[in-house]
């Protein structure tokens, strides 16, 4: 019955935020697609104040700083650069511009940062086609000191309790697992969830998610709690890590928050973040905006919008990449073999 009102009220929340979220009333000129971006952002972006206490956002001086830069002499080319600077003030991956020639986005949350993976280093490890494994979309295998490994590039596939029981049952011999999450940015949030419900017992918090209700840019819901909920098959007892890089993004970026809630180990670099659910309206000119609706928090109410730190860093050297070595997955693999008697499971909060 609880998962039943958690599905309903997200479906009220999820058709009130796609149905205010227009550019109704604007004209279809430079200005006034400028104006319709930076309003609909205004009224249904959901991370004004925490950016602006971040690093000092300041959308009303965004406006009026990118308006002076709108005319309407101006190419279509030059507006749709200047509407995705605009964007990018931001800094969030989920906001997009997309017209019929580009797409643009906000990069600098795994640009600026060391890749931390690479996947002829994957291809080493995994080994060649008999060496591995392949179920709804993931690799896995047995590594040395019998510690077992999945990569979970995306979470585009919808995964089910099949699936990991499949994986589960593979695996179930070995004392430990890595679960990689490397590059993985993202897709549907229920797989997020569904893996992570692999590594409970019973029904667990993973985190909160707040609902837009008003136009202004504190009008939040009560936090709803998003929940774990148990796998119907085999389910993970033993000691468990997951690998992270920057570009761990959006609903890979909520897994790895559901498992250090669980009290697992992360590995690696921190993820890109991600946290706001994104959803999409259009302007006149029949161009497409995509932005963050619904903020996600943890467990303990805190933002992870700018991504989660390891709990040990660790960064691919280049002379171990020369070495065709992997670090993290090494380090990793070092790190179980002398925590193999010490489950999560225990931890949890």
């Amino acid at each position: 019955m609880k998962h039943f009102i958690y599905i309903f009220f997200s479906m009220i929340a999820l058709s009130i935020c796609t149905s205010c979220v227009t550019s109704e009333g604007f004209e279809n000129s430079h200005c006034g697609n400028f104006e319709a971006l930076w309003t609909v952002l205004d009224e249904h972006y959901c991370f004004f104040d925490y950016k602006a206490k971040e690093y000092g956002l300041d959308w009303d001086e965004v406006h009026e700083r990118y308006r002076k830069q709108v005319n309407d002499s101006m190419s279509s080319d030059a507006l749709f650069q200047v509407l995705s600077n605009m964007t990018y003030e931001l800094r969030d991956g989920h906001c997009n511009l997309s017209c019929a020639s580009n797409v643009s986005g906000y990069a600098q949350w795994y640009e600026a940062y060391p890749m931390n993976f690479s996947d002829s280093l994957q291809h080493k490890y995994l080994g060649n086609r008999d060496d591995y494994r392949t179920t709804c979309g993931m690799k896995y295998r047995v590594m040395r000191d019998n510690i077992g490994y999945v990569r979970c590039p995306s979470f585009d596939v919808g995964m089910g309790d099949g699936n990991l029981h499949y994986i589960f049952d593979y695996l179930g011999t070995c004392d430990a697992l890595i679960l990689d999450v490397r590059n993985n940015s993202g897709g549907m949030l229920t797989s997020a969830q569904t893996l992570a419900g692999a590594f409970v017992n019973e029904e667990t918090v993973g985190g909160y998610m707040r609902h837009k209700t008003g136009r202004g840019h504190s009008d939040f819901s009560e936090p709803v709690p998003m929940k774990l909920t148990p796998a119907g098959g085999l389910r993970w007892q033993k000691p468990v890590v997951v690998l992270a890089n920057r570009r761990t993004y959006s609903a890979a970026n909520a897994f790895v928050m559901f498992m250090r809630g669980l009290g697992v180990t992360i590995i690696g670099d921190r993820t890109g973040g991600g946290s706001g659910m994104p959803f999409s309206s259009e302007l006149p000119e029949g161009w497409g905006v995509r932005f963050s609706a619904c903020p996600m928090t943890d467990i303990h109410g805190q933002d992870t919008e700018f991504g989660i730190e390891p709990d040990i860093h660790v960064d691919i050297t280049s002379d171990d990449y020369q070495r065709s070595v992997d670090t993290i997955l090494e380090r990793a693999l070092d790190y179980l073999k002398n925590h193999k008697y010490n489950s999560p499971q225990s931890s949890q909060p």
